[in-house]
């Protein structure tokens, strides 16, 4: 199976042949992937190079123009570093664009914590009218990025090499979707978190909401799925920082009295390279460790 970032790519350089009004900004990341659409639309592609500052602004002036830019780097670089930009030249201009990110949490444990961004949506979150896709496997980004790059809005689309094993419908405007039922809490999974809290949860009595899409936050999605319960218990999973959605899970609840556990990426840097499978146990997002913390949680 392709990766997320592969699909990226293909799907991207049809949308570039489809759609004159699309463009594409790219820091280098990628380059090489997108050879063929830079020699087919050299007016199009731009590559800025090694300046993720100028890569927002060059997207944020496309807008400008009438163009819908696609923005893409690693996800550290294309949100922390160039963030002043993200929040003037898109935010305070009131233009739209997709930024499309690769690298994730913890993709690329190799590359050290400067190409890691596990505070890329919270950091979002402080930005007025942002829209986050959160794709778990290939054809769910090949389809929210069709969606982004149809529409007019600022979207951040948020893409890993972590997969799960099938593709689950994102049409468009779904809220989160019923997985699992249960009686005893609900417990939503953020993009590839979704097979290890399936693997975490056989057997508990829970409902398992699944997102791809956090921003705007489906609240009525949420208290559909703690019903007419009189108290609610709900865990977040999410493959970036813990409790980034906890806020928005308490507001959805404001009204009912509520426990939330925010679980996630530890704030805490993980200094040995390692691997991905172990940055996720480190962290308590494989199934055994999301097991212990989820059934400890809703045993109390």
């Amino acid at each position: 199976m392709d990766t997320m970032r592969d699909r990226f790519i293909t799907t991207t350089s049809q949308l570039l042949d489809e759609d004159p009004r699309l463009a594409l900004v790219l820091a280098e990341i990628s380059r090489d992937g997108f050879g063929a659409a830079a020699r087919a639309h050299p007016d199009r592609v731009v590559n800025v190079g090694i300046r993720e500052q100028l890569l927002m602004g060059a997207g944020a002036g496309m807008a400008l123009t009438g163009l819908r830019p696609i923005v893409h780097t690693f996800a550290s670089f294309l949100v922390e570093r160039p963030f002043e930009q993200v929040k003037l030249d898109f935010g305070h201009q009131g233009v739209g664009g997709v930024l499309v990110s690769a690298g994730g949490s913890y993709d690329w444990p190799a590359g050290g914590f400067t190409h890691m961004s596990p505070g890329d949506v919270a950091l979002l979150d402080t930005l007025d009218g942002w829209t986050v896709h959160v794709p778990g496997h290939p054809d769910e980004a090949e389809e929210l990025l069709r969606q982004a790059a149809a529409g007019d809005g600022r979207v951040y689309v948020r893409l890993s090499v972590q997969s799960n094993e099938q593709a689950r419908p994102v049409g468009a405007g779904a809220g989160f979707t019923a997985v699992r039922e249960g009686t005893e809490g609900v417990v939503i999974a953020v993009g590839p978190m979704l097979d290890n809290v399936l693997a975490a949860t056989e057997g508990l009595d829970v409902t398992v909401l699944y997102a791809t899409t956090v921003r705007p936050f489906d609240a009525a999605g949420l208290r559909r799925a703690v019903g007419d319960h009189r108290a609610a218990d709900v865990v977040i999973v999410e493959p970036y920082l813990a409790g980034t959605s906890t806020a928005a899970a308490n507001d959805a609840l404001a009204e009912l009295p509520h426990r939330v556990l925010g679980l996630g990426v530890g704030r805490a840097e993980l200094r040995k390279y390692g691997e991905m499978d172990e940055h996720l146990a480190a962290h308590g997002l494989d199934a055994r460790g999301l097991r212990e913390r989820i059934g400890g949680f809703l045993r109390r």
